[in-house]
Order: C-alpha cells, then sequence, then structure tokens
C-alpha cells in the first residue's frame, strides 16, 4: 500500500499568492492549504463533489450548520456542492463559498499538473467565529490529508469501473 503525502501550510502568510489571489475574502484570519501529488484526474469540480457530495452529510451538516452556523442550500443543485455556493471557477479551480452570523467561510479546490489540493479561508466577524474555529480546526487539519488521500483514491476506482463497463 502506497501512501500519499500530503503537503501542508497553515497560517494567512502561509499560502502562495497565486493561492490567495483566487479567495473571494478581501480580509482572512485563518487560511490553511493542503495538497495530494496524485495521478488521478478529474476536475475541480468532481473532485469538491467527490469530497462533499452534493447534498452535506451527518457529520457535515453538525459541523457546518450546527456548530459553525453557516447558512447551506438544501438539497441538489448544480449550483451548489454540499450545500456551499459555488461562488467562482475557472480551468483549474472552484470556489465554494458560506457565512454564518459570525463567520465567512471558503473553499477553494484546485487540480492541476498532477496535483489537487484543498485550500480553506476564514473571516471572523464576530469575535465568536475567533472563539469557535480554533478548536475546529485542529479536527480539520487532521481530516483533510485523509480527505483527499480518500478522494483520490475514490476517484480513481469509479475511473477504472466505468473503464470496465464501456464497450
Amino acid at each position: 500500500m502506497v501512501v500519499s503525502l500530503v503537503e501542508s501550510a497553515v497560517g494567512t502568510n502561509d499560502i502562495p499568492e497565486s493561492v490567495r489571489a483566487l479567495g473571494s475574502l478581501p480580509e482572512v484570519d485563518y487560511a490553511d492549504l493542503f495538497t495530494l501529488s496524485t495521478d488521478t484526474e478529474a476536475t475541480p469540480e468532481q473532485w469538491a463533489r467527490a469530497m462533499y457530495g452534493d447534498v452535506p452529510n451527518l457529520a457535515e451538516l453538525l459541523i457546518w450548520r450546527g456548530l459553525l452556523g453557516l447558512r447551506l442550500d438544501r438539497g441538489r443543485s448544480p449550483a451548489t456542492v454540499a450545500g456551499w455556493q459555488i461562488g467562482g471557477r475557472g480551468e483549474d479551480w472552484i470556489r465554494l463559498e458560506a457565512a454564518s452570523w459570525f463567520l465567512t467561510a471558503s473553499l477553494l479546490v484546485r487540480a492541476a499538473d498532477g496535483r489537487v489540493s484543498l485550500a480553506t479561508f476564514l473571516r471572523y466577524d464576530r469575535c465568536l467565529g475567533s472563539g469557535i474555529w480554533p478548536p475546529l480546526s485542529a479536527i480539520h487539519r487532521h481530516v483533510v490529508p485523509g480527505l483527499l488521500r480518500n478522494t483520490a483514491a475514490r476517484i480513481a476506482f469509479e475511473a477504472r469501473r466505468a473503464e470496465r463497463t464501456t464497450p
């Protein structure tokens, strides 16, 4: 079994300008970036949907709506991923956006040159945000590398299955 290394950067000053420029928040209080080298190919939207699905699962609802209070859309839509609004996209990236009354969040998925990246940007709109996110961010930073690896495996499996069933 090959375990792929996931590179990470945490802190607003440690995120490359090329990634920060794709974010939608003029001011950022928290930022991280996780990057996995992979030969699995998919569009950024396919990566995002493989990571989070079309609608949030129970754990995501607990964290995103319950703890962070994010206002997420209900149901499936081409304009959302797991309830997050698609706020922008380019050839090799897609940005998901959501907000609550105390913070604004943005997730950026980039897929290019044999790498997939997930960046998280948050702005604390009220002091409650700076109290709630730091303990949750430790869990977030622990979970994301596995999320990237599992998503790469899922996409690769689906691609192999599609090849076998294609006449």
